[in-house]
């Protein structure tokens, strides 16, 4: 038992102390302008926040590509997709995973919006969804909800894997007045 106390503390002040846990950007709050990004899709393909300008967008980050709540959350984007579609709004999820893992995970579980790879972390970092353990790094599971001229119109810093698609259905519906 004694061992396993002195063990879980050194971890504890390994992950306190680990380059850039200190250095995490605050997530951009409702009313300012999106940070702006590039990054490739699982396609190669570079993606840019200026490409969904004049639309609604629904940028979600997520830990990990086939894991069982990415899985959940993706699933549940991709069942509401013609919903969002209706309200002219797209969804697009970012992870630090690259290319290789997206084209995998997205086939597998039938996704058709764009997953980015932010294999840098770059843009998780901007958008405050960046942990940085050092040698262990993913993006949080954090969403935001970009209005038509870019700029963030909320934040989801606490998220329901089985729930939050409908959550964030439910709050454009009201910013569209529908």
């Amino acid at each position: 038992m004694y061992r396993r106390r002195v063990i879980l503390a050194c971890l504890s002040l390994i992950l306190l102390a680990a380059p850039g846990a200190a250095r995490a950007a605050a997530p951009p709050t409702p009313g300012t302008a999106a940070p702006d990004f590039a990054l490739p899709d699982a396609e190669g393909k570079e993606r840019r926040l200026a490409e969904w300008r004049g639309q609604w967008l629904v940028l979600y980050f997520y830990p990990k590509d086939d894991t069982p709540g990415c899985t959940v959350e993706a699933g549940k984007f991709r069942d509401s997709l013609p919903a969002f579609r209706a309200l002219n709004a797209q969804v697009v999820g970012v992870s630090l995973d690259d290319g290789a893992s997206h084209r995998a995970f997205a086939a597998k579980h039938g996704l058709p919006f764009p997953l980015l790879a932010d294999a840098g972390g770059t843009v998780a970092r901007r958008y405050g969804a960046l942990s940085d353990y050092g040698v262990l790094r993913f993006a949080k599971r954090y969403t935001f909800l970009i209005d038509p001229d870019g700029r963030i119109a909320r934040s989801y810093l606490s998220v329901d894997t089985g729930s939050h698609a409908a959550e964030v259905l439910s709050d454009l519906k009201a910013f569209a007045g529908r």
